[in-house]
């Protein structure tokens, strides 16, 4: 009987080069170096140690990221864990999309984008026993109605509304120039990857210490859209939240909860100081 462990996180943050019309990939590698950095240590089973971290560099083409992914999904384990952060692009006819990659054009972005189905069947196709893709990204006005007609086999809707793999995460609305500087950029203050980071840093008080992404998603879901300083553009119709799904067998370590444990012991201020210092995760992500 093999027995396997451990989490292959993939963290992909595209930028998309300096066409105006993509700059809501603008911070994605921000917000894929936040995630890189956080999640390795919040995943219960694993921790750092367990978890290997593969941060594909901003810059790199469609091969390059798709090629991560795979060499991921062929190693075994028990979650796989991939993450896309940047700008969606749909094809010409609306029914499949892609992530916009550097030195993209208006004319070829879809061509030379990291195709949806691409990642999606590598996951599907994975070593491990369970998957999770996470999802920071905005789409501009013709790939925005793409995803808004959903509703059949042939449209790119479907994609998140019927997906082969578990999401979580955010898709909202961008227009380029002025009018896109009110949106929430992927990777920036308001955004999924931000929220989900502040979530896990923080924890969440009163709740176990170990808690489901599903578990997790209401305090998210408070800093993009409805807490008390809602980011503009973070919510409907402007943008689409994806909700983990119950069940997953992925858990989380729940910072906050450690923390009133550790209070509630009659101990030195220095030696809390240092007992939380031990619980809380150093290492580095791995590329």
């Amino acid at each position: 009987m093999r027995v396997v462990s451990g989490v292959d996180l993939v963290v992909i943050g595209a930028d998309g080069g300096p066409d105006r019309g993509f700059g809501g990939s603008a911070r994605a590698a921000e917000g894929a170096r936040l995630l890189a950095e956080v999640l390795p240590g919040m995943c219960f089973d694993a921790g750092s140690a367990g978890c290997r971290v593969t941060a594909v560099d901003p810059a790199a083409d469609a091969n390059t990221m798709l090629t991560a992914v795979r060499e991921a999904a062929a190693r075994p384990g028990r979650w796989l864990v991939v993450c896309l952060v940047g700008q969606l692009v749909a094809d010409p006819r609306g029914r499949r999309l892609a992530l916009v990659t550097g030195g993209s054009t208006a004319d070829n972005a879809y061509r030379r984008g990291l195709a949806w189905d691409w990642v999606v069947s590598a996951m599907v196709h994975g070593d491990q026993e369970e998957a999770l893709l996470l999802v920071d990204a905005v789409a501009d006005r013709d790939t925005w109605a793409a995803l808004e007609r959903g509703g059949g086999e042939d449209g790119a809707g479907e994609l998140l509304s019927y997906p082969r793999v578990p999401l979580w995460g955010r898709v909202g609305r961008f227009t380029a120039g002025r009018r896109g500087r009110d949106a929430v950029l992927p990777g920036a203050e308001g955004s999924f990857s931000h929220a989900l980071t502040t979530v896990l840093r923080h924890g969440l008080p009163g709740a176990p210490a170990v808690v489901s992404p599903l578990d997790l998603q209401p305090a998210v879901a408070a800093l993009l859209d409805g807490g008390p300083d809602p980011a503009p553009g973070a919510g409907t119709p402007g943008a689409r939240l994806l909700v983990p799904p119950q069940g997953g067998r992925l858990l989380m370590r729940n910072r906050a909860a450690v923390r009133g444990a550790l209070a509630g012991l009659s101990l030195s201020e220095e030696l809390l100081a240092v007992l939380w210092r031990e619980s809380a995760p150093t290492d580095p992500p791995s590329t």
